[in-house]
């Protein structure tokens, strides 16, 4: 019988995941530039060492049994470990990571962090970016679950959480707009609550994947289009869809345009502080912060940078 650390390698787990993605050991065999009777041989080989069956032979398909499926998931996560120890070794030998990942909230200002991917590109590093939109809590979540190096958007001035820091973008003022078409664009203002209640929000979804996702602005009771992002929450606003709060900066050409109608309303103005957050790497034992999150948090500093990160006006 085979030892099982000469036959529980990443091929063997890449060959598994090949075999549950496919369905057919045939067709995982040639994605994989094996023979069927080779990749057959190696999944028994796989059972021997651990004495566990993996595959659902009953059945025509190549299914995994239940042991199959917790060895495919214990195994996707020691692959994503080893790919991290191998990231962390670059990054202490080059001093750049090789990836590192933005989440951006909606909030944020695409423009900007393009023209900031463009600046870090011209410096020719050796680091695949990723940008991945966010929303509310899940921004931050993005961060703290490992998978962003940088959350640009985070709805709180600072981070209690310990290992992270974060650094104050501004604050962002939020005003209620609906269309011209909209019932509430001719009502009485203030708005009440209790009128706002009788007609549909439109509301952005949160992001996160784990806890309770975070809700803005909503009433209990009121009927809700939810929509992905806010300029998907602009787009149906605009259509007459619902009526909600909206970034000051997406409604200003729009309400000169008289495509939106802005309303006063009861509730106190809506203002957010909104952050950026990173992973603080100076702990003992930790490697010394990458060059990539180097410049990126050097960026910030800016004063300029951080007020068009929020489209917010340049002082004078």
């Amino acid at each position: 019988m085979p030892h099982i650390t000469h036959v529980l390698t990443p091929e063997a787990l890449r060959m598994l995941e090949a075999v549950h993605r496919l369905g057919s050991l045939a067709a995982a065999a040639r994605e994989l530039g094996l023979v069927p009777s080779a990749l057959t041989y190696r999944v028994r080989q796989l059972e021997d060492a651990l004495d566990v069956l993996l595959l659902d032979r009953s059945s025509r398909q190549a299914r995994l049994t239940e042991a199959g499926h917790e060895l495919l998931r214990e195994g996707q996560r020691l692959l994503a470990d080893l790919e991290a120890v191998a990231h962390r070794v670059k990054r202490v030998a080059t001093g750049w990571e090789p990836h590192f990942t933005l989440a951006v909230d909606g909030v944020i200002s695409r423009s900007t962090v393009m023209e900031l991917c463009e600046a870090f590109y011209a410096q020719d590093p050796p680091t695949r970016l990723k940008i991945r939109e966010e929303a509310l809590s899940g921004t931050l979540e993005a961060l703290t679950s490992g998978q962003a190096d940088l959350a640009l958007g985070v709805a709180q001035e600072s981070l209690t959480l310990p290992g992270f820091q974060s650094m104050l973008l501004g604050s962002l003022d939020f005003i209620f707009a609906v269309a011209p078409q909209h019932a509430l664009a001719q009502a009485a203002e203030p708005l009440s609550d209790a009128l706002l209640r009788q007609h549909r929000a439109v509301a952005v979804a949160d992001s996160v994947q784990r806890g309770s996702a975070q809700t803005v602005g909503l009433l209990g009771g009121q009927d809700v289009l939810t929509v992905p992002n806010m300029m998907a929450k602009l787009e149906a606003q605009l259509h007459g869809l619902g009526a909600g709060f909206l970034p000051s900066y997406l409604v200003r050409s729009y309400q000169a345009s008289g495509r939106l109608v802005v309303k006063q309303v009861e509730r106190p103005t809506r203002v957010a502080r909104i952050s950026c957050a990173w992973r603080q790497e100076h702990a003992s034992g930790a490697a010394p912060t990458g060059r990539a999150l180097q410049w990126w948090l050097a960026q910030l500093q800016s004063p300029v940078t951080r007020q068009a990160l929020l489209n917010l006006p340049q002082a004078l």
